[in-house]
């Protein structure tokens, strides 16, 4: 089992940039798929992005809303996954959970993931 902890969250204003970071241990980040979801006060988890860096090639996945402005990348020596978020809007405002699997799809299903982090906060005001 691989653990997982988010930070890097915070308040920021409209047009702003934050990184979210996903410290990972217990196993290493390139055996999973990592994912990352968002969670808005009242509204069911979201899917936001997602990675893969299997032996075959980089695959990644974004949902519509934040193609463009974020990113997901990786760090081997730090067995770290990020999240750079650029250009937030209101609506990016959310807990935010990183989250792993095992196999290869970059899936935007929730329950697809079996591990998951406690989740940081991000507040973008107008």
């Amino acid at each position: 089992q691989v653990q997982l902890v988010e930070s890097g969250g915070g308040l920021v204003q409209a047009g702003g940039s934050l990184r979210l970071s996903c410290a990972a241990s217990g196993r290493t980040v390139s055996e999973y798929v990592m994912g990352w979801f968002r969670q808005a006060p009242g509204k069911e988890r979201e899917f936001v992005a997602a990675g893969s860096w299997s032996g075959s090639g980089s695959y990644y996945n974004y949902a519509e809303s934040v193609k463009g402005r974020f990113t997901i990348s990786r760090d081997n020596s730090e067995n770290t996954v990020y999240l750079q978020m650029n250009s937030l809007k209101p609506e990016d405002t959310g807990v935010y959970y990183c989250a792993a699997r095992k196999g290869r799809s970059v899936s935007i299903w929730s329950p697809a993931y079996d591990n998951w982090g406690q989740g940081t906060q991000v507040t973008v005001s107008s």
